[in-house]
């Protein structure tokens, strides 16, 4: 489980493509602090699991089902990502609860500078709108963010100056694929209200 609350932008050291997955091997020095072999980490939002490590850098395997529903499968060598390691249950819960369990990508549509704040639009999978509500959660490349407002299949975020400079999304453009995760109390609720029906 993570937070959402980013620690640290990692830089991609290579990739290597694998079957239908891929390998990748990630530079980073906060994360790093106390890390073992197994340790879950989340890249973009997307928890994968440590297999080897150095001093500096992170070695994951990235599943098939992960290239597909995610965004690493276009990341390249140079390219910065998102880093957070496993929420520790003494500690707070800055962000929302989030999976790690990418749900689908999303596509940047629209950017919007108002003083230091910045406006993202952007466009949803049907299967995951569904689950968006004005001022509900939404984890987009492994952020904690809020939904400011819906208009079909778009929803816009606001991103505070910190929030750029911490994360991947003051690297982003129009037309970007960024991951997106639903918050998980929503997915639960209708599954429970649609056994209940069904029974």
């Amino acid at each position: 489980m993570f937070t959402g609350i980013i620690e640290e932008l990692g830089s991609v050291k290579g990739v290597r493509r694998q079957s239908d997955g891929m390998r990748l091997s990630v530079t980073a020095t906060v994360i790093m602090d106390g890390m073992r072999k197994g340790e879950s980490i989340a890249v973009n939002g997307a928890c994968l699991t440590v297999t080897e490590f150095d001093r500096y850098s992170f070695i994951a395997d990235v599943s098939g089902e992960t290239v597909k529903r995610t965004n690493l499968g276009k990341l390249r060598t140079g390219d910065k990502v998102n880093l957070e390691r496993p929420m520790k249950l003494s500690d707070r819960l800055g962000g929302h609860m989030i999976s790690g369990h990418v749900d689908g990508t999303g596509t940047i549509r629209a950017l919007e500078k108002r003083g230091g704040m910045s406006i993202f639009t952007f466009e949803a999978p049907s299967e995951i709108q569904r689950y968006l509500i004005v001022k509900g959660s939404v984890a987009i490349d492994g952020i904690s963010l809020t939904v400011n407002e819906i208009k079909g299949n778009r929803f816009t975020v606001t991103i505070i100056p910190h929030t750029a400079e911490m994360t991947t999304l003051g690297f982003k453009n129009i037309g970007d694929a960024v991951n997106l995760e639903a918050d998980m109390i929503g997915k639960y609720v209708e599954n429970f209200l649609r056994t209940r029906i069904s029974s």
